[in-house]
Order: structure tokens, then sequence, then C-alpha cells
């Protein structure tokens, strides 16, 4: 980029970042100012891709930033809450899922979720029932929550989400198939403490600004969405900080 493009460039930066951001800015440029924007601008458009782009990537890293300081603040939830089931509870990688039993998207990712589980001891896999697709969602999730002392919650987990159109009754069928002691599991999910605990979980999404399931979070990684590629980098990534601490 030439020295007149770059000052153009940068002109133009200067000015629109005051308007798209909201941020404080200098003196409202004079008429000649900003015909002098305006044509530079006819007569290099390209400069509006740069400048957004470069917009994009600053308001990405704020966005990273702000999830960072509000996955540390929340960190004892999201990791160590004794209320969710995990898997390889010894592991030294923490990854928690927010997942629905009525969502396609978490029904797709779960056969690679546990098999990643069974491969890798060393992950710390934790549940996070975050009902949001409404009465049959909620069901599964209580059905889950109050069978956990029967020993079969993995099994469970991976019965109900590999049933494509799981409802209520459908949920009980799956549980009592595998043994499960089904009105013992019932009484307990519904309980006041699993009420409390599906709205701790409702709460804490909220919090972390998330809106739709799957999502996961790996140290202060937020992956949205059935990403496994992000999933297995981010884990890849927690590893490989932890091999430099040691």
């Amino acid at each position: 980029m030439t020295l007149h493009r770059r000052a153009g460039a940068l002109a133009v930066s200067l000015a629109l970042s005051g308007i798209l951001l909201g941020a404080c800015s200098p003196a409202k440029p004079d008429k000649e100012f900003g015909e002098k924007v305006r044509a530079y601008l006819l007569e290099h458009p390209e400069v509006l891709l740069e400048v957004s782009a470069k917009l994009e990537q600053k308001q990405a890293a704020k966005t990273a930033e702000t999830g960072r300081k509000v996955i540390g603040q929340y960190r004892q939830a999201i990791e160590r809450d004794p209320r969710d089931f995990v898997a390889n509870p010894n592991g030294s990688v923490t990854v928690t899922e927010f997942f629905d039993y009525k969502c396609g998207y978490c029904r797709v990712a779960t056969p690679e979720l546990l098999k990643l589980i069974a491969e890798n001891p060393d992950v710390r896999f934790v549940f996070k029932e975050f009902v949001i697709f409404g009465r049959d969602s909620e069901a599964a999730a209580r059905l889950m929550l109050g069978s956990r002392e029967q020993g079969k919650t993995l099994q469970l987990h991976q019965a109900l989400m590999a049933e494509k159109s799981l409802d209520e009754a459908g949920a009980y069928r799956i549980a009592a198939g595998l043994g499960v002691d089904v009105a013992k599991a019932r009484a307990v999910g519904a309980s006041a403490a699993v009420t409390q605990h599906l709205a701790d979980t409702h709460d804490l999404a909220q919090s972390l600004s998330i809106e739709g399931t799957p999502a996961f979070i790996v140290g202060d990684t937020m992956i949205p969405g059935a990403d496994m590629q992000a999933l297995k980098l981010a884990i890849a990534n927690t590893r490989a900080a932890a091999l430099k601490k040691s």
C-alpha cells in the first residue's frame, strides 16, 4: 500500500471508527475534509473492505476478551458444580457442554463426543442440561438428573441422544430398557433440588450469553455450535499450555 493510500485509509478508518463503534471522536470534520474522504473512497472503494475487516477483527478480539473475563468470573459454576454429571472426573482438561436432548446438533455431535471421552481419559467432561426446547426436553433432563445415583448416566445420555423424535414417554421407555428405576428417577427429578439445578444452569448460560446448544467451554475458550474441530483444538491448546507451566 502506498504512503498516500495508507494516509487515506487511516483517515477513513478514523472517521468510520467513530461512527461505527460509537467511540469518542474528534471534532466533526469540515466540509473540505469530508469531500476529500468521499473522493478517496470513490477512487479506492476497496479501502472500505479493509477498514471493515479491521473493525471486525477488533470487535472479535474485544468479544473474546469479554468472554474470558466472564468465564473466569463463573469458573467454579462452569466446571465444578457437584450437581452436574462428569465423565472422567479425574481428568486434567475440563470440557463443559451446555446441551438439550431435543437439539439436533447436540444429537449429531454426541457419538464423536462419547468417542472423545472414551479415548481421552485426561479430558474431564461436564454435562450441563440447558433446557431450551420445552416440556419433553425438561422431562429428559429431569430423568437424567434423577437417575444419577443409579450408575447408568452415560449410557442413558447416549440412548436419549440417539432417539430422533424424543418425547417424555420415549425417555421413560428408553430408561426402563437400560434397567433404570424410572419411578425413583422421576421422583428425584421432580424434586425442588433438581428444579433449582436446572434454573441455575439456565441463569449461568444467560450470564455467559449462551443462547443455543450445543455450547462448549474449554479453559477460557467458548465454542458455540457443534464445531468439533474447534473443540479438539481448544483441548490441544489447553494441554500445551499446561505442559508449559509444568
